[in-house]
This record gives structure tokens, sequence and C-alpha cells, in this order.
């Protein structure tokens, strides 16, 4: 099968003209740009979505995918029903049941306002991977065998402003307290400190405790109740759905969230960031392209004799067109294969070498954490070779309008 001559006429005019033996210095430069664009947009594209699936698995170590509660804040009083009707729906993996509150926990000279969930250390594992991020301790302790004071388990960045390290003595408030023939008093227990976790959040770190599920409904007053229920599911984004199923086996007067919604303002605005970075990153592209209309611009200007003989010998507007799209679209071709090669070599060797640190105390994460997706990937190349393609349509039209009398008659 013959090549046609509109290709092999493009790739001549992008070599030099001395035995055209290698590619001219200007198509040189248009194909760097596109090769520094695509690159670039990869490398950057990766760490965007490196931070957002790190936070994503951070938050998800922390929480559950979907919550049950009940709308008067009462509790769920029958819990083993509740269980049941939850656990029969597809897709769900395991439930484990939950208290949560706001206390205030203290120690000798510091206090902070915390957010206390009670939890059953045997089956959190099944929802939660919490028992992962314990760093000290462990969270089979908070069942309080054997000790005086029952188990607490706090966040790494807590320990650390209370100065609190495990065996230590923390002190639980609860502000609406209890009635007494003085009035209110706030409720007090103390606790001794048997767990610290990392969950790679710094708000988490500083505002989440965990206690036995026990030791919650006394110090809350909720004997046989809890505040809800904790699921697990088999597909993390299909749990919206998953939790309107929930909703829909369960009715009033439960309620459920998953975990997108628990967090949808921080996810939005990751959403957001990458998209705002996305179209920066497509101008990087544009910019890229005016070389590829620059280098066009003048072959034209170059080889407007041999777009005159061409004419002269047959050649349509068309073929012309054709030359120069050709040419402009291998320089976006050549560009963007070499680009991305280069771009995911790049995010392949800084993943695994962690070669790029981070101060942890920042941005809560040793390395740089980079992550890119074949969609990504697909994304920037189509826009890469589009643009490139659109930068080729005024040179070649340029080329295709000329007049081989006009031009070959001073010749």
């Amino acid at each position: 099968m013959k090549t046609p001559y509109e290709i092999f006429v493009s790739l001549r005019y992008l070599k030099t003209k001395k035995r055209y033996g290698t590619i001219s210095l200007n198509t040189f430069i248009s194909i760097a740009g596109v090769v520094i664009g695509v690159a670039t947009s990869i490398i950057t594209l990766a760490v965007m979505t490196g931070f957002q699936g790190y936070f994503r698995d951070k938050i998800l170590s922390a929480i559950s995918h979907v919550v049950v509660m009940e709308y008067s804040g009462e509790g769920v009083g029958d819990l083993k029903a509740l269980q049941e009707k939850v656990g029969r729906v597809p897709h769900v993996k395991a439930t484990t049941p939950f208290i949560i509150n706001q206390v205030m926990l203290t120690t000798k000279d510091r206090v902070q306002g915390v957010v206390v969930r009670g939890i059953d250390p045997k089956t959190e594992g099944q929802v939660t991977d919490l028992e992962k991020n314990i760093t000290e301790g462990s969270l089979s302790d908070l069942e309080g065998l054997g000790r005086k004071l029952p188990g607490i388990v706090i966040g790494e960045d807590l320990a650390r402003k209370f100065g609190a390290n495990i065996g230590d003595t923390l002190t639980m408030v609860n502000p609406i307290g209890e009635e007494s023939p003085m009035g209110v008093v706030p409720k007090m227990r103390k606790f001794e400190l048997v767990g610290v976790f990392d969950a790679g959040m710094y708000d988490y770190n500083t505002t989440f405790v965990y206690i036995s599920l026990g030791e919650a409904q006394k110090f809350f007053n909720m004997p046989g109740r809890v505040s809800g229920l904790q699921a697990r599911v088999d597909d993390i984004y299909r749990a919206g759905a998953i939790a309107e199923s929930i909703q829909s086996v369960i009715g009033f007067p439960y309620y459920t969230r998953n975990w997108i919604e628990m967090n949808k303002n921080f996810f939005s605005a990751l959403k957001l960031e990458k998209i705002g970075m996305s179209l920066i990153l497509v101008v990087i592209i544009i910019v890229a392209s005016f070389n590829i209309i620059g280098t066009l611009t003048m072959i034209v200007m170059e080889k407007s004799r041999e777009i005159a003989i061409l004419k002269s010998m047959g050649a349509t507007r068309n073929s012309i067109m054709k030359i120069f799209m050709f040419s402009g679209v291998f320089i976006g071709v050549v560009g963007t294969v070499l680009g991305s090669t280069i771009g995911y070599g790049a995010v392949a060797l800084i993943a695994r070498s962690g070669l790029i640190t981070l101060p942890k105390d920042v941005y809560q994460v040793s390395h740089l954490p980079l992550s890119i997706t074949g969609f990504d990937i697909l994304f920037i190349s189509l826009t890469a070779l589009g643009i490139s393609f659109a930068a080729t349509i005024y040179p070649a039209w340029q080329a295709a309008r000329q007049d081989p009398v006009e031009v070959l008659r001073y010749e």
C-alpha cells in the first residue's frame, strides 16, 4: 500500500533543508513544547489525585461508609432488629453500633473539647480501619479488664498537646451533667490512656477520642441504647445508592448518611481544585500549541514556491491543507507520546522511591503521594492531540488559499 503523497511531503517539510537528515530546529522546539505541556499536566494531576486518594483513605480509616441514626436523637433502642434489617441489605458487609457525643477532655493543666465515640472493640475492625491507625497501645484495651479505670484512645496530636503517655489519667467532663440538690452538676469520669492513633489528618487527631460502648452508655445515661449503627459496604463509590437502599428498608424514624455526605465540603473543595488545575493545564498545552502555529506558518512562507508548483501540477486545496495538517498532527502525536511516557515515568519513579519529602506536621504525610489513572492520561493526551490539530487549521488554510500564478509570476 502506497503512502499518500500528502504525508510524504508533510514529513519532508518538517526536516532540515540539507539532506533532509534531521528535523528542523523549529520542529524540535514545537515537539518539546508539547512534551513539556503534557508531562507537566500528568505530574500535576498525579499530585492532585494522590492527595485526594490519600485523604480519602485516611478519612475512611476513621469513619464508616454509611451511618444509620435516629431522628429524635434519643438513640436506637431495638439494636438487634435494626442490625438484622441493615445486614440483609445487598452490598452491606458488616455493621457495628456506636455512641457519639461532645465532651470536654482535661488533664492537669489542659482542656480540649472533643467528640467522643463509644465503640465495640470486637466489631469495630469489621467496619473501620481504626485498629490499623493505632500507633501505641491497642484498641482491645478499651475493655478495661483488670484495670481500675476504663480505657480511652486519643489522637496522636491531642496526646502531644496534652503531653500524655500510655497509662496517664485523663478526665472526661459532660457539660450537660446531672441534676443534684445544688442544681445541674457537670458529670466527670476518669479514664486511663490505653492507646494512641494517627488518622493522618490533624482535625481527626485532635477531635476524636474513643471509649468502649458500655462505658459510653454509662457516662451518657443510655442503658440499652446507642446513637446509631455503622455499616461497611463492598463499594465505597456506591455508598450513596446503598445508603438509599438501607433507608428504604428501615424507614422512619431512622435516616442514613454516607461518607461522602459527611465530608461533602472537603471533597467538594478537592474536586474544585482538580477542575481548576485541569483548566490551567489545558491553557499550558494551548500555549505550547502556539509553537505549532508558528512553525507551520514559517513553513508556509518558506515553501510558497513548492506549494505553487504542487498546485500547478494538479494538487487540490484539500490536498495542500492535508499536507500541513499532517505536519501539525505529527508534531502533536510525537509530543504527546513522549510527554505521556516522560510524565508517567516521572510519577512512577517518584512514587516508588519517595524522592520528594514533605514536612509531616504541615501535610500529614512524609512523602509526596502520587497517583495517576488511565482516564487522566487519556484526557490529557486527547486534549493535547485536539489542540495540536486545531493549531494546524489556520496555517493550512493560509497555504491552501495561495494563488500559484501570483507566486510563480516572478520566478
